[in-house]
């Protein structure tokens, strides 16, 4: 089939950047989405041109490196699916289709449909962690933990952090990002003693990084290729209000 592309072109940050129109012919609909655009770079390098910058690394839906809008949802219209694990069979001939990369401040543009999003590598540098001593591992059943707590947890910890909900965000908020990382560690029994800390230092450094405030619009759940529920910004807004409120983790407080 015969696919037409409009992907936004910015040769890099301080460039203005621009829709440009390609057609791919002989489109195989088995093909994924990111081999579609393999396809179409290797015909623009074959005339001299410059190929379509795109992250991508595990192309299994496990690294989240992959992500662009497509037609302005991002990953594409296929829901709790990534953009390489997106197969053309969900197109039809002719289709015309608009590719642009994440758009969020704190994702700023490097090349085409690349963007820096080590906003999140700070996030996550901020509380995203449990301090532990090092050594030999502690025995499985030294801790124990309950199934309803292990289960949230790990739903929140499929979190791949491929920048979806902010992208999709009308206000560009890092909530269900940091919302997944806070409660796959503050469910569970080791991550209790710095469960108010996290809380306080994450949205700091949300702050910092300039993502937007969560209004509960929801559009970060529908996108997000791994499902993430909500629920978990709720339980972030309620360890950091009950932080903040106690004063832990912040100067002066006891």
């Amino acid at each position: 089939m015969r696919i037409i592309l409009h992907i936004w072109r910015q040769k890099s940050a301080g460039d203005k950047g621009r829709m440009v129109r390609y057609e791919v012919p002989d489109v195989n609909s088995d093909m994924s989405f990111l081999e579609m655009l393999d396809v179409l770079n290797e015909a623009l390098i074959a005339k001299g041109e410059d190929p379509v910058a795109f992250d991508h690394d595990c192309r299994e839906g496990i690294c989240g490196m992959c992500g662009a809008m497509v037609n302005g949802v991002a990953h594409g219209p296929l829901r709790g699916t990534t953009l390489c694990q997106l197969h053309m069979r969900h197109f039809k001939d002719g289709d015309e289709l608009f590719i642009e990369p994440w758009r969020a401040r704190a994702f700023p543009v490097i090349r085409d449909l690349v963007v820096d999003r080590s906003a999140f590598d700070r996030l996550i540098a901020a509380g995203g962690f449990i301090s532990v001593a090092t050594g030999s591992a502690p025995d499985g059943n030294d801790v124990l933990v309950p199934k309803e707590a292990s289960d949230r947890s790990m739903d929140a910890a499929a979190c791949i952090g491929c920048g979806a909900c902010v992208a999709m965000c009308p206000n560009a908020a890092a909530a269900l990002f940091m919302g997944a990382k806070l409660s796959h560690l503050g469910l569970l029994p080791q991550g209790q003693p710095e469960r108010s800390r996290r809380a306080l230092a994450m949205v700091a450094q949300a702050r910092a990084e300039l993502f937007g405030s969560c209004t509960n619009i929801a559009e970060c759940e529908a996108v997000c290729p791994k499902e993430i529920k909500i629920e978990v910004i709720a339980h972030m807004n309620r360890d950091f209000i009950q932080a903040a409120w106690a004063g832990r983790g912040v100067p002066g407080g006891e």
